[in-house]
């Protein structure tokens, strides 16, 4: 093997590197360290002490000299020329000391060449690159598969789950390389969805690849011993690569970056089977189970390409073709179930514009290949970086990609899939949001997907579209016969299979109560918000554009207690101007008719990117600069904002509320910016000013905030999200997310008494104030107002009708104790 020898002006930095490396290369590795000075403690290098190790490294295969800095050098070539004979055996690296002793030991024990150790040592840094999202620093190293050469046609593959916690860092990464050298076969390592394989003999190559815990990755060999490499590797994937397996950690069935249908065999659930899910959209319904296919997006047909030219124009005409069909497919939303549902497709024409869909396509074609397979490899790739980050909620974007790159190819293919004829309970692996806006309410009685969460864009097109949903129900979902009658309850988040004829009777007696009760609850919806007894709680509407507010009035809104400022922002290059905020914000008032409206200033990061507003990566955006966070970084912006509500406030009966906000010093940096707003603008007309209550700490330092807020509304969402410590976007964690948590409650308690003390009103405008059991557990905590989409009105104001406040208060009381949150709501729920 060859040697290695490292040199520093410290001796102690020099055998800590070599003890560091001897981990990767093992004790039969000569690795000698030639650090410091005679003198002990001194730093700095001694060429006699450098020329000693490289002859006690020295073998056939020679010996890699790495050294740290400044003199090291200078003695490292003194020693060689001091060498009685071998010094044309002995190459000295630029390298990085650490890195490239490490990546060199790997290579050195595989059996590698003195020139490929040192090729391995130079580009150790793509290691550290990778892992920290950087660009590699010297691009004219030799390229990642090593020889140049795309990987030979397979002998053997496999698909290789990482199931280790930490991923393929250094030392699972060396045992991967050592494995894959122990044969003779030309072994390469991908990860699914990445960038092009690499070759699997090298640690840089393999660290290189960003595997983490959840990836899988495709490993093909080509040779004499190509199965046995991939039995090998295989073995060692299902150890964790020599880690351990993490603890919940298993082997995902794989495909493509798309969710994978289930795996060939699956059975179905057994004749009256209950699967269980995640409630997505509430409601009950019975019927004959219809499979969607096409759930993922399949390989196009190859064929040869025209020419890039044509294959230009093809892509150009099959994009200007799915721009027409998002565009359609947001009008019919947006006419159903309102603006703010159908904005899920501002994004699809947002990503058809896409540069990181469109280059690497348009290149594509360019190098050679069909308009389908570019546009299919750059849709797969940017799919697959989104499954990649570690925010749950921004992972699911990639099922928006895979439904753009779908239209895409369905142009270019002449195939398209259309959802609009199905009737019966929809089926799918996880239905996109295309297929969810072609579905017909008046034909589709349910859904129930194997995959998904509540706030996926297809659950929320149900919630909107009024269809009962349950998702996450798990792979045998797909496996029920079509024309099978199952039972979704939506409620419930639960699929039941072939149920009894009583139960079935009971569903549909269930579902016609509740029609009846939604037509009665509409019939008295322009009555006031109101307990049995007569004690007023305001019901109000949230909007996420202007065209939904004369909708909000017409399902009897008393006001609108959160106006989303960011449709003003969406998918814009420049900010909106005053002139133009203020004309909308005119507008939406003039709809109301006198009405109250909150409007929340922008609540942008996270999950909701403006590109008017770059910001850099966050490791974790809804713990980072969001909400007020950006505008008080911003603070024009902020301005804007507070000067277009000033000059509407003038006119109507307006108020201000800021998101996201922590501490007073926030709400008071606000409200200075308010007060220099006031002058630029001249309006006296007084603006109240409130606080969204999203964090913890702002529910526990209510009392204080109350010094200067004017009023609170309770975000649920994210303040339920917080406080169980559970990313609303993870399926797994749908338990700690859905209901009444019991410790949200307590914090809505601490608020309102906070804000009583000081005779402060507290709404809720999260969707907990939507759902009627709910939405009585809060008035009966003491919340004024409660606000919601506008659909959801009718029926919360018939809920508290049907409750004395006196019953509400007794059993919110109770709720704060209740074991969980399905216990919680059950308490309310018995009173309607």
């Amino acid at each position: 093997m060859v040697g290695i020898v490292v040199v520093s002006h410290s001796e102690t930095l020099a055998e800590g590197v070599v003890r560091l490396a001897r981990e990767m290369g093992g004790e039969e590795l000569a690795l000698e360290a030639a650090g410091g000075m005679e003198e002990e403690g001194v730093l700095g290098t001694d060429a006699e002490r450098v020329r000693a190790a490289i002859e006690r490294a020295m073998s056939d295969e020679g010996v890699l000299v790495l050294m740290d800095l400044g003199s090291a050098l200078m003695s490292a070539e003194f020693a060689i020329e001091m060498l009685a004979d071998g010094g044309d055996r002995v190459v000295l690296s630029e390298a990085p000391l650490v890195e490239g002793a490490v990546a060199a030991a790997v290579a050195a024990r595989g059996g590698a060449s003195l020139q490929e150790v040192a090729d391995e040592a130079r580009r150790a840094l793509a290691m550290k690159a990778s892992q920290l999202g950087v660009a590699e620093p010297d691009a004219s190293v030799a390229d990642s598969a090593s020889d140049g050469h795309a990987p030979s046609a397979a002998d053997a593959e496999a698909s290789l789950p990482v199931l280790n916690a930490i991923g393929l860092h250094a030392r699972p990464a060396a045992r991967f390389v050592e494995t894959a050298r122990g044969f003779d076969a030309d072994v390469h390592v991908g990860k699914l969805g990445g960038a092009p394989p690499v070759k699997a003999t090298s640690l840089t190559n393999v660290v290189a690849l960003g595997a983490r815990l959840g990836d899988t990755l495709r490993v093909t060999a080509s040779g004499p011993q190509a199965s046995d490499a991939i039995a090998a590797l295989d073995d060692l994937a299902k150890s964790g690569f020599g880690d351990g397996v993490a603890p919940g950690a298993a082997a995902p069935p794989v495909e493509t970056a798309d969710r994978p249908e289930p795996a060939a065999g699956t059975e179905p659930p057994a004749s009256g089977a209950t699967l269980t899910g995640v409630p997505a959209a509430g409601g009950v319904a019975t019927g004959p189970a219809r499979l969607l296919s096409g759930g993922s997006l399949e390989p196009p047909p190859d064929r040869d390409p025209a020419g890039a030219e044509q294959e230009r124009e093809r892509l150009e005409s099959a994009l200007s073709e799915a721009r027409e069909a998002v565009t359609a497919d947001r009008d019919t939303v947006a006419r159903r179930a309102g603006r703010s549902e159908a904005e899920i497709f501002d994004a699809h024409l947002a990503l058809l514009d896409d540069d990181a869909l469109l280059d690497p396509a348009r290149s594509a074609i360019t190098a050679g290949a069909t308009a389908e397979r570019a546009w299919y490899d750059a849709a797969q790739q940017v799919a697959e970086q989104y499954r990649g980050l570690d925010v749950p909620l921004l992972q699911e974007r990639a099922v928006d990609v895979l439904d753009v790159g779908r239209r895409v190819i369905g142009a270019l293919t002449g195939v398209q899939t259309s959802t609009s004829s199905v009737s019966g309970i929809v089926i799918a692996g996880e239905l996109t949001p295309a297929g969810a806006a072609r579905l017909d309410p008046a034909r589709v009685l349910g859904i129930a997907t194997a995959h998904g969460t509540a706030t996926a864009h297809a659950a929320i097109l149900a919630r909107a579209l009024g269809i009962p949903a349950a998702v996450g129900l798990g792979d045998s979902v797909v496996e029920i016969r079509d024309g099978t009658t199952v039972l979704v309850d939506g409620e419930a988040g639960t699929l039941q299979v072939d149920p009894p004829a009583e139960v079935v009777r009971e569903a549909e007696e269930r579902r016609e109560r509740v029609a009846q009760r939604r037509a009665a609850a509409r019939e008295r919806a322009y009555e006031p918000g109101a307990f049995k007894d007569g004690r007023r709680v305001e019901v109000f509407a949230n909007l996420g554009s202007a065209a939904e507010a004369a909708r909000a009035v017409g399902h009897g809104a008393e006001g609108v207690g959160l106006l989303r400022t960011e449709f003003l922002f969406l998918d814009r290059e420049e900010l909106p101007s005053e002139e133009e905020q203020a004309d909308t914000l005119r507008v939406i008032a003039a709809a109301l008719e006198g009405r109250p409206l909150i409007v929340r200033t922008l609540d942008a990061g996270a999950d909701k990117p403006l590109p008017a507003l770059p910001m850099p990566p966050e490791a974790n955006p809804f713990l980072g600069v969001r909400g007020v966070r950006i505008s008080l970084q911003q603070p024009e912006v902020l301005a804007t904002q507070f000067r277009a509500i000033l000059r509407v406030a003038a006119e109507y009966p307006v108020k201000a509320m800021l998101p996201m906000v922590a501490t007073l010093d926030e709400l008071q940096a606000a409200r200075a910016v308010l007060g220099e707003a006031r002058l630029a603008t001249g309006v006296r007309a007084p603006l109240e000013l409130g606080i969204m209550v999203e964090i913890p700490a702002a529910a526990l330092t209510a009392s204080r905030l109350a010094q200067e807020a004017d009023f609170f509304s309770l975000g649920t969402n994210d303040l339920t999200q917080y406080t169980m410590a559970a990313e609303r976007g993870d399926e797994r964690l749908a338990p700690l997310l859905t209901g009444p948590q019991p410790a949200v409650l307590r914090l809505v308690r601490e608020t309102v008494r906070a804000a009583s003390e000081r005779g402060r009103l507290v709404g809720v405008c999260g969707e907990l104030a939507g759902d009627p059991a709910a939405a009585v557990l809060l008035a009966g905590l003491g919340v004024t107002e409660l606000s919601m989409a506008p659909a959801l009105v009718p029926e919360v104001k018939a809920a508290l009708r049907s409750v004395d406040s006196s019953r509400a208060q007794a059993v919110a009381e109770q709720a704060l104790d209740a074991p969980d949150a399905a216990a919680a709501r059950a308490l309310a729920a018995a009173l309607l």
